[in-house]
This record gives structure tokens, C-alpha cells and sequence, in this order.
């Protein structure tokens, strides 16, 4: 990995960019193998064999929010030496968690087009999960970005298929190369944060199959263990009880030979059972202790002959042949975090991180896409003189972990909100990182890192080499808001009067560089 590193030093440099999706160079895995399922599968039959009904059931029912150290677990059945499972967010990094890395953002990953970058990516990501006792990684995520204003948009891979899907194959080969189980999701059609869990998504089968199905495809290509199905539904069904999907599209079609889970609280029926649907989660426990779908109501539904026993066999043999695939029945760690708690004494506080910051600037830079350059203003060549405005250039007055699921913004922005985020170690601020520069250059540096005060800010732009404005809009998931904003944008305005704050640098300064 060390030697990747330096290759891709050498081939981008410091402030590289790519301009078209890479060649596969295989330096991560000289060959990628696709994992091999058949034998995963006819292990996991012979490994359950003598199980009973109930104990089939357990692995397809979450254990309830907040009762174990992961957003979501399977329990386990010591009786036959099986020790559960922990599923853990995000697809930029491991969230709850402390000591790990936040990973640069689906839609940066993307416009590398370097597929080399995406693959070191994923195998980072795979050894920061399985360092955290982590079995299965909820990412990558693949919606299309259908709509602009969408709320986790940052966490895919924009709204290319061929695109998105080069992407998660290789970000699932990279997760699954270190024992990982990968979970492509939102299947299908999760393209908005308003009503995603009442509204339904109209798609003709042509146009699924041409767009929205095709980085699953990708994702079923790279061996991916587990699939993720959506809130929303589709064509008027629910998307985790939909059989043309699940069972048509995903599992015939496609051949996926791993397990369909349900977003969290994304069930609403035992019936979804005999449409795709493995695995529920988090596991919808009422006040008697009993689960409102899965649980002893599926078991009532295979007693009723509603549910036949057959299918409740094959949920659990695709659990466990995704277990066995990523080879987690031997000697896999412990989980070593509390999501939920940080004073549990389960907590070990595990540095995972390694070098990854490395790779992490390099996706950092690669993702640039430079919009327009006139007059050549750019690259910088050692101005005399420099200013940096708007408060996206600084660091966030309460750190950069203040606002819950980072449902806020405050300086500069790395991420969006919601469960598809992780808490920084550290964030490096454009005021920081240029300051490093201009000390080695000689440049005279200054910066106002007020958003609304226009006249303060030309006064500070003026009758500098260069005046560079820094701007933002962030948005994320629907059960946080912000500013009125419900997950999706509610405009393509940039926030904090970013819009009014480049008007006034550029009235003063006609060398303005907008970020």
C-alpha cells in the first residue's frame, strides 16, 4: 500500500486533477477475484442444517435501536458458535465511533475519475471497519442524484450510472478485500429527502435499467455481500416488500447471491418476507418485547404456513454465506466502540486511522474540478499579496463536531448531515493550508472571514494580487433540519449570502477566485 502511495504521489503531484476515468491498473490486487459464493452458499446450508426455525429467525431480525454497541445488530446464537453481527454507518467513514477517519465525500471520490483512487479508498475504509469490529459497512451509496436539491447527494457518486457504477465496484472490491461486508445502497429509486418514506417513485422499466439499476449491477458484479433497500416506494409498492425489485429484478436478473436488508425502520410487514426482503432493521421492538414484523411474527407467519419455511432457510443461508464469504468466522475482531455510549467500558478507543490522511489528501486534491479559469488566474505563482474571504475558509467557531450529524454549517464544509457522516479527527482549513504556503512563498496574507459583512469584506479584497471568496450550501438527511432546510435544499442559493459576498469581492478586486 505503501508503494501505491508513492506511485500515486508521483503520477498526480500535489494539486493534481484528472480529466477522464482511469484505466484499472490493478496495483491494490494484481487480479481482482471475485469472492465465491457458490461455495460461501453451500457452506451456510450445511453450517445450518440442524438450526431451528426460531434460530434461523434471529439472524434476520435486528435486536432494536440502541440495544447493542452498533446502529444495527443481529444477535447471536451461542448454541452454535455464532457471535452476531454489528452493522455500522457511513459511507464516509465509521460513524459513532472515535480515533477513525472521515474519508472524502462519494461525490469527490467520483470526480477523480481516477479508478486506482476509488479502490485505495475502499480498502482504507475496509480496514477502519474491520479495526472497529465492524461486520458489515452500511455504504457505498448509489442513488443518481435525479434530483440537484437532494439532501445526500454528497454521499454517492453523482448522477452518471456508468459513473457510479465504476465507482462502487471498486469501492466494494477495495471494503470486501479486507474482510468487510460492503451494503450497496439505496435500492432503488431513494433520489429525495422530502416524503422519502410516503411518496412513490415512477419509473419505467426501461429507464430502470438503463439508469437507476445499473451501479447495482456494478455492485452485484464485485461480489457485494448485502444490498440495502429504501424508504420511498416504487411504482406505487414499498420498495423492501416490491417483488418485481427484489426478487425479479435484483435476485433473478441481476444474480445477487447476497442479502437484502431494510433501511432502518423501512419494514412495514411480515409479507415482505416472501417479496426479498433478509433482513430487518433495526429491529422494530414494541413495548412486549416482541418485533412488530420479523421476529415471532415471522415465526407465527411460517407456524400459519403464510410464510413457507423454505424461504425463512434461504434468508438465513444468504446471512451466513455472506458471513462466510468475507471469511468473518475466522478470527474477525471484536467489536471495540459503543455507538451509543461513549463511557461504555466497551469503548477500547482503537486508533484505526494508519496513513489514511495520506490518501485522504490526495482524493482531496484529485476531486478539484476547476469551473473556469479566465485571464489564466490560475495556478497561483507566489502573488505579493493575498485575501481570503467568507467564513467556508476558516475553521468552525465550535469545532468541527458541534452540530449534531454535522446538521449545521460553521466554517468550512467537508461534509453533509445526517447518517451518512462520521466525527473528524481534525480538519484542515483553507486559511490553515495557505497560511503553511504563503509562510514558504513570502506572500502577505490577509483574511475576514465574515459572511455579511460586504463592506468590511471589499475593503479587505481591495488592491490585493488576489482575492479568492469562499462559499457553501450544505444539506443531508430529512430527520434533521436546518435553516428551514428539511435534508434537500431548499434553493441552489449558496448560503450565509454567499452569492451577495462574491459581488462585493469582485466589485473591489478584478482577480476574484470563487470556491
Amino acid at each position: 500500500e505503501h508503494a501505491i502511495h508513492a506511485k500515486l504521489k508521483n503520477k498526480y503531484g500535489q494539486y493534481a486533477t484528472t480529466q477522464r476515468l482511469s484505466k484499472s491498473t490493478h496495483d491494490v490486487d494484481e487480479q481482482f477475484v471475485r469472492p465465491n459464493w457458490d461455495e460461501a452458499t453451500r457452506r451456510a446450508k450445511e453450517y445450518l442444517s440442524d438450526w431451528t426455525t426460531e434460530e434461523l429467525i434471529t439472524l434476520t431480525s435486528g435486536v432494536g435501536w440502541a440495544r447493542d454497541n452498533c446502529v444495527g445488530n443481529i444477535a447471536a446464537v451461542e448454541a452454535k458458535n455464532f457471535t452476531g453481527l454489528c452493522l455500522e454507518d457511513s459511507p464516509l467513514g465509521v460513524r459513532f465511533a472515535d480515533r477513525v477517519s472521515v474519508f472524502p465525500a462519494g461525490v469527490n471520490t467520483a470526480a477523480t475519475f481516477d479508478r486506482e483512487m476509488m479502490r485505495l479508498r475502499g480498502v482504507a475504509m475496509g480496514k477502519e471497519f474491520r479495526g472497529k469490529g465492524v461486520h458489515i459497512a452500511l455504504g457505498p451509496m448509489m442513488n443518481m442524484a435525479r434530483v440537484v436539491e437532494g439532501g445526500r447527494n454528497f454521499e454517492g457518486f453523482g448522477a452518471d450510472p456508468y459513473l457510479a457504477g465504476e465507482a462502487s465496484f471498486e469501492t466494494i472490491a477495495g471494503m470486501q478485500s479486507q474482510g468487510v461486508q460492503a451494503c450497496a445502497k439505496h435500492y432503488l429509486n431513494n433520489e429525495q429527502e422530502h416524503g422519502r418514506r410516503t411518496t412513490t417513485s415512477e419509473v419505467s422499466d426501461q429507464t430502470q435499467h438503463e439508469l437507476y439499476l445499473h451501479p447495482f449491477l456494478k455492485s452485484v458484479q464485485a461480489g457485494v455481500a448485502s444490498i440495502m433497500c429504501s424508504y420511498n416506494l416504487i411504482n406505487d409498492t414499498y420498495a423492501c416488500e416490491n417483488n418485481k425489485t427484489l426478487n425479479e429484478w435484483l435476485k433473478h436478473e441481476l444474480g445477487f447471491e447476497g442479502f437484502v436488508m431494510s433501511d432502518w425502520d423501512a419494514n412495514h410487514s411480515t409479507e415482505s418476507a416472501n417479496k426479498g426482503l433478509d433482513m430487518t432493521m433495526p429491529g422494530d421492538i414494541q413495548s412486549d418485547g416482541t418485533d412488530r414484523h420479523f421476529g415471532n411474527r415471522l415465526l407465527v407467519a411460517v407456524q400459519d404456513g403464510r410464510i413457507p419455511k423454505k424461504r425463512v432457510e434461504d434468508m438465513a443461508t444468504r446471512i451466513i454465506a455472506a458471513w462466510f464469504v468475507m471469511g468473518q468466522d475466522q478470527e474477525y475482531p471484536p467489536v471495540n466502540f459503543n455507538a451509543f455510549s461513549p463511557t461504555d467500558p466497551v469503548n477500547q478507543h482503537v486508533n484505526v486511522q494508519g496513513d489514511h490522511g495520506q490518501l485522504i489528501r490526495r482524493i482531496g486534491a484529485a476531486s478539484t474540478v476547476l469551473l473556469k479559469n479566465e485571464k489564466a488566474a490560475l495556478p497561483l505563482i507566489q502573488p505579493r499579496s493575498m485575501a481570503l474571504i467568507g467564513s467556508d475558509a476558516g475553521p468552525a467557531k465550535k469545532g468541527a463536531n458541534w452540530y449534531q450529524d454535522r446538521a449545521g454549517l460553521d466554517g468550512v464544509l467537508a461534509q453533509g448531515w445526517g447518517s451518512g457522516t462520521a466525527d473528524y479527527p481534525y480538519l484542515i482549513s483553507p486559511l490553515e493550508a495557505i497560511q503553511k504556503h504563503v509562510m514558504e512563498d513570502g506572500t502577505s496574507l490577509s483574511w475576514f472571514l465574515e459572511d455579511f459583512d460586504l463592506e468590511s469584506a471589499g475593503k479587505i479584497a481591495a488592491n490585493k494580487d488576489v482575492a479568492i471568496v469562499f462559499i457553501a450550501a450544505t444539506a443531508g438527511e430529512e430527520y434533521l433540519t436546518v435553516d428551514g432546510n428539511v435534508g434537500d435544499r431548499n434553493n441552489l442559493t449558496a448560503w450565509n449570502g454567499g452569492d451577495d459576498l462574491v459581488k462585493a469581492v469582485a466589485a473591489h478586486n478584478n482577480n476574484t477566485i470563487v470556491v
